[in-house]
Parts: structure tokens; C-alpha cells; sequence
């Protein structure tokens, strides 16, 4: 079975630089790989292959089949890394904590230890205060960006 770190450490070294980020890889025990990447600016297809082309350079055929995908995690799929907090400061999220509440609001502040999210308390369907709360990373169970229409 490939290893989860090789494939890690061909990513890296293939993004090094170059603003792009890891957002996870999965290594299953057929050697079905799927990294999702991303960039702060977001990632394009191009990248998805050039990061493709890389690890599977780095990879033999000949010792182990394999079977490898890359892509950007979806629009709505929950945050998995810092970075994707950093990349979504100032836009609409929901979050749910450890204890099942959910919370909508602005991402504001993140740091390595957490964010604030910039909440409305409405009433009759005016916004009657700005409310901010803190999070630690600890205390979430998910966070998603909240999509909207314009």
C-alpha cells in the first residue's frame, strides 16, 4: 500500500511556493488516492493537474497500481485546515460546535489557536446588533461557508 506521507511529501515539495495548500489525502487499500488542494485565491484545474502530474512521477507503476485524483474540495464541503479559515475571512459561515449549536455569522481574526465570528441578533427581521463570539479550534465540529445568490 502507498504511503499517506509520500504523497504528502510529493505535494509539498511540488507546492512549495507557490501559495498552494494541502487540504487532505486519503490513500485507500486498492491505492485509490484523492488529494484535495487549494489555493487562498482558489485553485485551478491546471494546478489540479500539474499536482497530478507531480506525484505520479514520484510514484512507480511497475512496484504498485494506483489509481490518483485531485481536486479543490467542494464549495460546501466543511473546512478541514486553517488555511480554509484564512482563505474564508470576512465571508458568511455556519458553525457547529462540539455540543451540536449552530452559529451563522462573518469569520473575523483567525489565528492558529481560533476566530471570532461576527453574528446578527435579528429581530422581526431587522439586524439589531453585531455580536461577536470566539472560538477555539477545539470546540468546533464543523465549520462550512454559507452560500449565496446574488
Amino acid at each position: 500500500m502507498i504511503e499517506k506521507q509520500k504523497i504528502e511529501e510529493l505535494f509539498e515539495e511540488h507546492a512549495k511556493g507557490s501559495g498552494l495548500f494541502l487540504v487532505s489525502v486519503k490513500v485507500s487499500n486498492s491505492n485509490r488516492i484523492i488529494i484535495l488542494a487549494d489555493k487562498n485565491d482558489g485553485i485551478t484545474i491546471d494546478e489540479c493537474a500539474a499536482i497530478h502530474r507531480h506525484v505520479e512521477n514520484g510514484l512507480d507503476h511497475d512496484k504498485e497500481d494506483f489509481e490518483l485524483q485531485v481536486s479543490s474540495p467542494g464549495l460546501d464541503a466543511p473546512f478541514i485546515v486553517i488555511e480554509q479559515y484564512y482563505k474564508n475571512e470576512n465571508r458568511k459561515v455556519e458553525v457547529v460546535d462540539n455540543d451540536g449549536s449552530k452559529y451563522t455569522g462573518r469569520i473575523k481574526y483567525v489565528t492558529n489557536g481560533g476566530f471570532e465570528l461576527e453574528t446578527e441578533l435579528k429581530t422581526k427581521g431587522k439586524t439589531i446588533e453585531l455580536k461577536d463570539i470566539s472560538f477555539n479550534f477545539e470546540q468546533i465540529k464543523s465549520t462550512r461557508v454559507i452560500l449565496t445568490i446574488k
